[in-house]
């Protein structure tokens, strides 16, 4: 029959962290918090590279480089610059009215499109009438924007660097000719 129920034989109560669910329940919020630390820390201690403190005194300097290049338009120049893999530059300029005074030295900067850490740029000395050499540090296989300037003019263009690389900047070709 029944029996009464006797409290002297009640199970024992097990604490609460000797239980799983608490511990799966509390894993959630822990890896969380974990998750979030983790990211603060990586947001402080790296750098965006693509966002710019000074974003004014860098859209003055696109004003000066877009009058520059309207310069190195009106004058007519253009300039046919060669790359080599191991870095040894050549470029040669004309100018639409003819010959004219040369600076002594150009500077010729190979922009990767991304990776600011991959660009490259050197001065060019000038080795005879027209005609500009120099050596860069290897800039590696892929694009570049190739930029030849002075303080005064400005001239750019796309590379698809290789091997050997001719590329023609500024006022069109004749022929109408472009090698990359």
């Amino acid at each position: 029959m029944n029996q009464p129920l006797s409290l002297d034989r009640a199970p024992a109560a097990t604490p609460w962290y000797r239980s799983v669910w608490p511990w799966a329940l509390m894993a959630g919020p822990a890896f969380v918090i974990v998750g979030g630390a983790y990211a603060t820390w990586l947001a402080a201690s790296t750098s965006d590279g693509l966002v710019a403190d000074d974003y004014y005194k860098r859209g003055m300097a696109i004003n000066r480089t877009l009058a520059r290049n309207e310069y190195s338009e009106r004058l007519g120049l253009s300039a046919v610059v060669r790359i080599d893999a191991a870095g040894d530059m050549r470029v040669s300029l004309a100018r639409a009215g003819g010959d004219g005074e040369w600076p002594s030295q150009l500077r010729v900067r190979l922009a990767h499109p991304t990776r600011a850490g991959q660009d490259r740029s050197a001065s060019l000395l000038r080795v005879s009438g027209d005609t500009y050499a120099g050596h860069v540090d290897p800039p590696g296989v892929g694009r570049r924007l190739v930029i030849v300037e002075t303080d005064q003019w400005r001239l750019s263009g796309v590379a698809t660097l290789g091997t050997a690389t001719d590329l023609r900047l500024g006022a069109p070709d004749p022929a109408g000719s472009r090698v990359n």
